[in-house]
């Protein structure tokens, strides 16, 4: 089996995407900063998995900053799946960080690009994570009554112009020689971090948080349809260029906060509004996301043959909770 090299693999949806390609036979090398230490875990992962499973998990090191990376990762790789950028939603957004965010995934780009122009490799395509962030809100000049297609153009504000360069960054792996495909994801639901782990802080207290006017439209996914689109993404060579990685059923945050509700509490909750102003006061710009409705379509990965395992709200909160 094939050999895959994942950036930004220590992370939610990188550990899971991990666990399934490593079930399915391929080998998996995860590139990170300081991942040495992580070397002895991968060690007695591929002792768990026998010698029945050729698969096998290891560790290698970059440095962004300093635009270095494990020549041998790249030497060994049949495929890289990049990942890694720093969490949107994890901090207030100053302007240090917002520059952070948009620095880890332009100067991260810039090294695979480098590294696979100057270093041998065998590497047959690259699939990089972008955003829905690209896309406006519904209610912007350009949205379509169907939902948002690959084909939009990029919004002109922080995540729009983020996503941008995130994309063009990447871009000339295709001049050389590499089939690129890029991933814009939409809102993903995990037990293991992320947005469903914030919706389920409240249920704690039976309360179900509605955000603003809870009409905002969500454009989520499964992580496991998230991380299979990427496999699927390396399986099938037809596929190149932008797709978006979301489900065929956006919900509204409302929706989404109620269905959630009865699958963790039953029927004995509280539903109640968390005003706009109030977000605005704790987000600060970030709440500008929170409270924006986007609906995108998923139609061109369905049609290139991808089917998803959780289509609707209720299959993947079934699973979820």
């Amino acid at each position: 089996m094939a050999t895959i090299l994942i950036t930004g693999g220590t992370g939610t949806v990188g550990k899971r995407l991990t666990a399934l390609l490593l079930e399915k036979g391929y080998s998996v090398i995860i590139v990170g900063r300081g991942t040495q230490s992580k070397q002895v875990q991968a060690s007695k992962a591929n002792m768990t998995m026998g010698a029945a499973n050729q698969a096998t998990l290891r560790y290698a090191t970059w440095n962004i900053e300093a635009q270095t990376i494990d020549e041998s990762a790249i030497n060994d790789a049949d495929y890289i799946i990049h990942l890694a950028g720093a969490g949107v939603a994890d901090q207030r957004w100053s302007d240090a960080r917002k520059k952070e965010i948009a620095d880890s995934r332009i100067n991260s780009c810039a090294l695979i690009v480098k590294a696979l122009s100057s270093i041998p490799n065998k590497v047959k395509a690259v699939v990089s994570a972008s955003a829905i962030g690209w896309y406006g809100p519904d209610d912007s000049a350009d949205s379509p009554s169907h939902g948002f297609t690959e084909d939009a153009n990029p919004f002109p504000d922080f995540l729009g112009n983020t996503c941008k360069s995130w994309e063009e960054s990447i871009a000339p792996v295709a001049s050389l020689g590499k089939r690129l495909v890029i991933l814009r994801t939409g809102i993903v639901l995990s037990n293991a971090g992320g947005a469903l782990v914030e919706f389920k802080k409240p249920l704690l207290f039976k309360t179900a948080a509605i955000l603003g006017s809870g009409n905002q439209m969500i454009s989520w996914i499964h992580e496991d349809d998230l991380c299979n689109q990427y496999i699927y993404a390396i399986e099938n060579e037809n596929m190149n260029g932008v797709y978006n990685a979301v489900a065929p059923h956006p919900v509204s945050n409302k929706t989404l906060t109620i269905e959630l509700a009865k699958k963790v509490c039953g029927s004995f909750y509280i539903p109640f509004y968390v005003p706009a102003f109030v977000l605005k006061v704790v987000l600060g710009e970030m709440s500008i996301e929170v409270l924006k409705s986007t609906t995108v379509s998923s139609n061109k990965i369905m049609q290139a043959g991808y089917k998803f395992q959780y289509p609707t709200i209720d299959a993947a909160l079934q699973q979820l909770c």
